[in-house]
């Protein structure tokens, strides 16, 4: 009795093992209210808010504090980033 229970036991085990692994690794890499993602072995900081134009410039807003960074990102390329503390 004890040595089926063992078997079933180690049985179970062998199941359970790869499908916790493929459960973990299905989790994404970053939780969602993070302010940064994950990219490669860099941390890239997510925007407060993000518009985009009909001619093709993004812009996007990082907050921190009381200080507001502006990214401005041109379809030809250009990016202009400023500044701004109340």
């Amino acid at each position: 009795m004890i040595r089926r229970t063992m078997l079933i036991a180690a049985a179970l085990g062998l199941v359970a093992g790869p499908a916790g692994v493929a459960l973990a690794q299905a989790a994404p890499a970053t939780p969602t209210d993070f302010k940064y993602e994950l990219r490669g072995n860099e941390r890239v900081e997510k925007p407060d808010s993000r518009t985009k134009a009909a001619d093709g410039t993004v812009r996007e807003e990082f907050r921190s504090g009381k200080c507001v960074t502006v990214k401005e990102r041109r379809p030809d390329g250009a990016v202009k980033t400023s500044q701004k503390c109340d």
